[in-house]
């Protein structure tokens, strides 16, 4: 199998961020493997294990389906009228890749734009392992590290970052 090329990686991550702007979170599960995780680790300790530190989200695949649920769900008052957003994507770089996986890191902003507030930027990178399967990738890991230093002063992290 011929190595992955950072173009393919850059197709998946802005079709991603395409269907998360577009608010289709029932098919951006479909790009998730059966065992995926998502999280967005605290600020002082990015690196950490949200076993033994405080995340901000720490979802296994069941908690992200249950939040996709949430979210879809018009009585879900933290996303009602739901958040509009616009990702930008950037310094894509794979760090590593096997057979199986690939490891990416790559830098991203987020303006979320919500009823009358201010537009809210996060700022941050990303880290994901992907799957490699017969139609594509999957996403086993998604990181979303956030550069602020308070996250108070952005808002609240209600929908998918």
């Amino acid at each position: 199998m011929p190595p992955v090329t950072r173009q393919q990686v850059e197709d998946f991550l802005y079709a991603e961020a395409a269907l998360l702007d577009a608010w289709k979170l029932d098919e951006w599960l479909t790009l998730l493997s059966d065992d995926a995780v998502y999280r967005v680790p605290s600020n002082d300790r990015p690196l950490s294990d949200p076993k033994d530190t405080l995340f901000t989200i720490a979802d296994d695949i069941h908690r992200i389906r249950a939040r996709i649920t949430r979210l879809n769900d018009k009585a879900a008052h933290a996303e009602f009228p739901r958040s509009r957003t616009r990702r930008m994507i950037s310094n894509v770089r794979i760090l590593a890749q096997n057979e199986l996986t690939v490891i990416v890191e790559a830098n991203f902003i987020v303006h979320r734009f919500r009823r009358n507030e201010s537009i809210y930027p996060f700022v941050g990178q990303y880290r994901y392992t992907l799957r490699i399967t017969g139609d594509g990738f999957r996403i086993a890991s998604r990181e979303a590290i956030i550069d602020a230093i308070e996250l108070g002063s952005l808002a609240s992290v209600s929908f998918i970052l």
